[in-house]
């Protein structure tokens, strides 16, 4: 199943997406109390509206955790001039960062530019704490799109990456979330990374260091997750600070993160 996070009748809804239209489901902050529940209730029938029509919001809770995962592909470990992190490299965004499909990013003004990376997002759907056992795919609302933009110039001032993470609405996340049951176990699926049309990032889910269920193990020995919390889980090499010369985002460029059925999420930079 296919679904958004919208403003239907005022109020931020999750909908299920088919042939182009939305149909509600629950508002948001319900939908993410049970989610099961309301996934296994029968859907409304009707036309509802065009997906073209309304205004998203992003698919998840209000106050959720957004736990972002560095360094988690070999090739961008190496193409950073860093060694593969033992244990996951762990860092936070604010929620009040992220933004949806086609929503504009701004170059902060100290900023030479903008950087990207593509990333799975993984939204959890059920309580996960250290008594939980290990992961399953059944414990995954969800799966979407992520591109982690980056600036690099805050980012890299210290040794503390939070700024550089957390530009205003540098956190976009769609078009869509798959539910999990759509894959077969934990999905291995293909990235790729466009500015303007070229390709600068491609890989396949299956290279992460530390796969899906090993990071949500990791991360719930210290941090309880809960339904509508959302996990990036890092990208692969190609980032623009490392090309040759150093490329970033400006003003007019446009960037297409895509995941294999999934979808593709499109940001213009302003």
């Amino acid at each position: 199943m296919k679904l958004i996070a919208y403003v239907h009748e005022g109020i931020a809804t999750v909908g299920s997406v088919e042939s182009g239209r939305v149909v509600p489901i629950a508002p948001r902050e319900a939908f993410f109390e049970d989610v099961e529940r309301w996934l296994a209730k029968p859907r409304a029938t009707g036309l509802g509206t065009s997906i073209q029509d309304v205004v998203h919001v992003p698919a998840v809770r209000t106050d959720c955790n957004v736990v972002c995962v560095g360094l988690n592909y070999s090739d961008h470990a190496q193409e950073s001039g860093l060694d593969v992190p033992a244990s996951p490299s762990i860092f936070g965004r604010w929620v009040s960062t992220l933004s949806v499909d086609g929503a504009p990013v701004a170059v902060p003004t100290c900023e030479a530019g903008l950087d990207w990376e593509v990333e799975l997002a993984v939204i959890i759907g059920r309580r996960l704490d250290r008594t939980s056992g290990r992961a399953e795919p059944r414990d995954i609302f969800g799966y979407s799109v992520f591109n982690d933009i980056s600036a690099r110039g805050r980012q890299f001032d210290t040794s503390q990456w939070t700024l550089g993470k957390n530009a205003d609405s540098s956190g976009p996340l769609g078009p869509v979330v798959v539910t999990s049951d759509e894959f077969a176990g934990w999905p291995q699926l293909n990235l790729e990374l466009r500015v303007n049309g070229e390709i600068k990032q491609t890989g396949n889910t299956r290279e992460m260091i530390h796969s899906i269920p090993d990071l949500i193990a990791y991360v719930t020995q210290t941090l309880t997750l809960r339904p509508g919390d959302l996990i990036a889980t890092g990208t692969p090499s190609g980032v623009g600070f490392k090309c040759d010369p150093v490329t970033l985002l400006h003003a007019g460029d446009v960037v297409e993160a895509e995941i294999e059925n999934i979808g593709i999420l499109r940001t213009p930079i302003v």
